[in-house]
Parts: structure tokens; C-alpha cells; sequence
């Protein structure tokens, strides 16, 4: 049976390809000998295991080893057991795919653990997974990371062919003017931003089929499978969350009406917060609260995670203003604590610093403070503490 598995193996590395190298592999410890890669569908996980053994090792040989836990050999099977196996014909590092769809995975990889000293373990698994809080065993152990959507540097990038390297908020806050003028002689941001507003985030643009077909069934798989599964909910409840999902998408992003949608959706209030939560670690919805404080309270605002959500479900009625908000808050998200500021359009992020996203084109209207950063769109360049907006997705 390993034969099988080291032909698929050999197979997958050799006709991977990862057009853009996603910056999480060099920000990954990997002499730990426990990672684990969370990240929602379709971001780009099983490329980027593939990848890092086709950086690191010859496709034929047999010290690293990609299995799927997909394949129903597994199901009579421990993934410890074959860790075993493998470890004993001198393997090294074995990449471990959907670690969730194994029943008891924590107790196997904690016992991989201790039983192969000199194996590593890289696993991916669902963004709903709480791998240190929900697993004990695995807390001291285990080194959890994030692979992301596409940011908008990546996607310009590789629609271009151009190496742009990410800046920090910093960089950017202190010297956008002078990045701008580097980049803009190569490029025009402004021709592929509502590119990668529309279908830029998943990789699986990609791929010659209809994106946001594609992304629809994707976002079923993440209430069908990653959350119910992964949460333990029965299968009668789905259509519950899928409604409450559908209501805060079209409502846009604003204070969800708790009362309103557990009267919607026929259940109680704290179940609505609840499955929010679970939408929210699915990476579907995004939740804002004033600064100070967090879930289980009401959040400020609820929205969708990233734009391409928006246009996958209602295309029709998308408002700019809400587009151009939830990708700032997508692209911060990463590394940034973003809050509810005290107005429209305003945000606090890392408790001290005051952002409001407007339109370029309504300058005149809007009475401009100091003590304010103006993310602008529609404009490519900005001045002093006016910034274009999409040099926030050169954040990562």
C-alpha cells in the first residue's frame, strides 16, 4: 500500500504548480517538528504542502511523504499507525492533508509525537478548527500558522509578472508616496483592482471554470462540511445557518438585528451569536466591535469576509462604499486588530490609530483632520495622511 502512496506522491509534486510563492513559507519555523496550517477552502493549502516538498526534496525520495486523509484508507486506519509505517522505511517529514477528517486526530498526532522522535509532521486543516483551545494534548506541540486568500500584491504579481515585495503599516503609513512611485511605473493598480475585488482572493480563479460558480460551491462546503462537521451540529440545523449566512450578506455590512434574525431563523438568540461565531472562523463573515470589546457580546458590525463573497451573492445590489470597506478590513485582518470607529466608514486599528475609507472624488465634501489616516479609492496616489487604498493589499 506505501508503493501507492509514494506513486501519487511523486505524481502531485511534479505537476504542482504554485505560481505565486505564498510568503507563509518563509515565515514557517520548519525545524519544528509539529505545524499545522489552517486556512479556509480553496485558499491554497494542498499547493502549498506540495510546494514546500518540492522546494525541499527530490520527488523520489522517500523522507517525505504528501497523504490525503481523503482516501478511504484511512478509515479503518490511524493516521499514527501509518505515521509508524512510514517512519520505520526511514521516512522524515510526512504532509498531512485535512487532518480533521481523521475522528481522533489530536490523540494521533500527539501520539506521532511521542512515539517517532525524529518525524515531522506539517498538517493542514479547516480555519473552524480551535486547534490549542478544543485539543490539550496538542497545546504544547504543536505550532499552529494561517494561509490566507490572496492579498491584492500577490494577485498583481501574478497577473503581471511583476515581484513587488509586501510592506509593513508602518512603511506604508510613513512613506506611501515614495512606494507608489515605485511601483507605478510598472504597473497600473487601478486596472486590476476591481479584478481582484470580484475574483482575486482564491486561487482557484485560476483554474477555466466559472469563478463564482466555483466559490458558491465552495461556501457550501464550508457550512456542509467545515462547520457542521468540525463543530459536531446535526445535519437538520444546516439549513438554519445557511439562512442566517444569506440574511447578513444581502443586509451588508452593518449591526446585525440579533432579535430579528433568531425570529427569522427560528431559534434563540444566543444559538444566532453562536453560529455568527462559526460563520466568522469559517472566514465567511468578518465580526467589528467598538474597541474594548468582544464575542459573546452584539458585534458593531457584521460583514463578509472579502469582497469576491459579495459578488458571489448578490451581485446585483453591491454599494462601492461596502466593497471598499470590507476589503480594508480583509486586508488588516491578518496582522491588525481592527474596530468599530465612532462613525460611518471609520475605523480604529491597533486601539490608536483612526482610519476613515472615502471616495477620492468626494475630497471636497469631507472636512479633512489630522488625527485621521484617509484610505482613498478611486485614486492611485495620495499625500501626507491620505493614502490610495489598494496599497493596503501590499500588507502581505
Amino acid at each position: 500500500m506505501m508503493e501507492a502512496f509514494f506513486r501519487t506522491h511523486a505524481y502531485l509534486v511534479e505537476h504542482t504548480n504554485a505560481p505565486v510563492r505564498r510568503l507563509l513559507m518563509d515565515e514557517i519555523d520548519w525545524n519544528d517538528r509539529m505545524i499545522g496550517i489552517k486556512g479556509t477552502r480553496g485558499v491554497g493549502k494542498t499547493t502549498f504542502l506540495l510546494q514546500y516538498a518540492k522546494e525541499n526534496f527530490d520527488i523520489y525520495d522517500r523522507k517525505c511523504l504528501y497523504v490525503n486523509m481523503n482516501n478511504f484508507y484511512f478509515q479503518g486506519r490511524g493516521i499514527a499507525d501509518f505515521a509508524g509505517e512510514f517512519y520505520k522505511h526511514g521516512g522524515k517529514v510526512l504532509l498531512v492533508d485535512q487532518i480533521f477528517k481523521e475522528t481522533d486526530w489530536s490523540c494521533q498526532l500527539r501520539k506521532c509525537h511521542d512515539l517517532y522522535p525524529d518525524l515531522k509532521i506539517v498538517f493542514t486543516g479547516s480555519s473552524v478548527m480551535r486547534l490549542k483551545e478544543e485539543n490539550p494534548e496538542l497545546n504544547s506541540i504543536v505550532k499552529s500558522y494561517n494561509l490566507r486568500g490572496f492579498s491584492f500584491r500577490e494577485f498583481i504579481n501574478l497577473q503581471t509578472g511583476n515581484q513587488f515585495k509586501p510592506y509593513t503599516l508602518d512603511e506604508i503609513l510613513r512613506n506611501h508616496e515614495h512606494i507608489v512611485r515605485q511601483i507605478l511605473p510598472y504597473v497600473s493598480p487601478a486596472k486590476y483592482f476591481q479584478g481582484y475585488l470580484h475574483h482575486g482572493f482564491y486561487p482557484f480563479f485560476l483554474e477555466h471554470r466559472n469563478y463564482s460558480e466555483n466559490l458558491l460551491k465552495t461556501m457550501n462546503m464550508m457550512t456542509e462540511v467545515d462547520i457542521l462537521l468540525i463543530k459536531q451540529i446535526e445535519l437538520k440545523y444546516l439549513t438554519k445557518i445557511k439562512k442566517l449566512f444569506y440574511q447578513l450578506a444581502v443586509e451588508g455590512p452593518k449591526a446585525p438585528n440579533i432579535s430579528q434574525l433568531a425570529h427569522d431563523i427560528e431559534t434563540s438568540r444566543a444559538t444566532v451569536m453562536n453560529y455568527i461565531k462559526y460563520l466568522t472562523d469559517a472566514r465567511l463573515l468578518n465580526m467589528i466591535y467598538p474597541c474594548g470589546q468582544e464575542f459573546p457580546k452584539k458585534p458593531s458590525k457584521v460583514m463578509l469576509h472579502n469582497s469576491n463573497l459579495m459578488y458571489a451573492i448578490y451581485p446585483i445590489e453591491i454599494k462601492r462604499q461596502d466593497v471598499m470597506e470590507t476589503f480594508f478590513v480583509n486586508s488588516l485582518w491578518k496582522d491588525h486588530k481592527v474596530n468599530q470607529g465612532n462613525k460611518d466608514s471609520y475605523y480604529i486599528v491597533d486601539d490608536n490609530m483612526r482610519f476613515r475609507i472615502c471616495d477620492a472624488y468626494t475630497k471636497n465634501k469631507i472636512r479633512m483632520n489630522s488625527d485621521t489616516i484617509y484610505a482613498r479609492y478611486n485614486s492611485e496616489i495620495g499625500k501626507d495622511n491620505q493614502i490610495p487604498l489598494w496599497l493596503l493589499g501590499f500588507l502581505y
